[in-house]
Formats: C-alpha cells, structure tokens, sequence
C-alpha cells in the first residue's frame, strides 16, 4: 500500500500562518522533506489549491520573476518543485471545486476517495496541506508519516497545524536533522 506523507512548515508553537494569514518566515516554498523521488502524486484541500496552482505556474512560467508570497526570485528547488508540479497529479479534497488549469488535476470529494488512492499502485503520495485537510486526513488514520521543518520562532496568533484535531494521535520519531538557520526537520511516523 502506498503511504501518504504530510509535510508542513511550522514554527515552534505549530503554527502554519501567521495573524496576517501567511507563514511569513518561511523563505522559500520547495519541497524541502526529501520526498519528490518517493511520490508520484500529491493531495492538496481545495482552500489551498487555487493559491498552490497559481503560485506554481507563476514559477514554472517566468522563473526570473519574483513570486507573489515571498516577494524574492525563486529558489533553485522552487523552479524544480514548479516543474515537478506541473507533471505530477494532484488530488483535490474538495466538495466545491470543480475545474483546475492543471490537465493533471482531480478531484476527490471524500476520505473515502483517499483511502481508495493509497490502494491503487504507484510510488507514496505527498499531502501537501492545508492544515484542515492535513487534521482530517490524521484524524481519519490515512496519514503514515509526518515531515515537519520546524522554524525557530513563536509566531503567536495565526492557524495551528493540528487546531482541528479531534482524537489524539501517537508519534514516533523517525529522524531528527538540525537544518540551518536554527530550523528542524522532524519525521514521524502515526500510529
């Protein structure tokens, strides 16, 4: 069976935005977990998904071109996130959406739907967020493993990663790798 691995960029109180609605200290958007050999899909919640497509194609696009929620050029591993996203297929958990500019887009309206992905052969899948999606998916035990970059900072008010959670969730620590900056890459495995 494949497994759905979340990854998330948190700050120290598990925070993933900030009052103003962004993770404002995260600097660069890649994929950072170590996960693009691994997958060959990824799941993203449909609150998250017109700014995810937009900010990517605008990277694959005009990759000399400042990104509109950093404001900076794009990273090298962002202009190859861009390009890998545009390739890979994507999975919506929504129950409104209904179109993607993204040919490799669909949309998947239950949990149900997802535990049926995991079933089907392939490589893992990356769940990409957002917070309330990454807190269902957990909640409902689809998601083996977790990938979190944990930034050195307390961000205060903003949305928590796991504020939706209903049951509680045991972890067990797979890796921990000091990054630089004062970050932390944590892996987890759910059980």
């Amino acid at each position: 069976m494949r497994k759905l691995i979340a990854g998330m960029k948190i700050s120290v109180d598990g925070k993933v935005e900030g009052p103003e609605g962004m993770a404002d200290w995260v600097k660069a958007w890649s994929e950072d977990y170590g996960l693009t050999g691994q997958i060959d899909a990824c799941v993203v919640g449909g609150g998250m998904y017109p700014g995810y497509e937009g900010y990517w194609t605008g990277i694959k696009n005009e990759p000399d071109k400042p990104a509109w929620i950093t404001g900076s050029g794009p990273t090298p591993a962002e202009k190859e996130w861009a390009r890998f996203a545009a390739r890979t297929p994507h999975y919506v958990l929504s129950s409104t959406l209904t179109s993607a500019l993204w040919p490799n887009t669909s949309f998947v309206r239950g949990l149900e739907e997802i535990a049926a992905l995991k079933q089907q052969p392939g490589k893992d899948i990356y769940l990409i967020g957002g917070a309330r999606t990454a807190a269902s998916l957990i909640d409902a035990g689809l998601v083996d493993e977790l990938r979190l970059i944990v930034y050195p900072l307390i961000a205060g008010t903003g949305k928590a990663l796991f504020a939706t959670m209903e049951g509680r969730r045991g972890l067990e620590l797979r890796k921990a790798l000091p990054l630089p900056d004062g970050c932390v890459s944590l892996i987890y495995g759910i059980s």
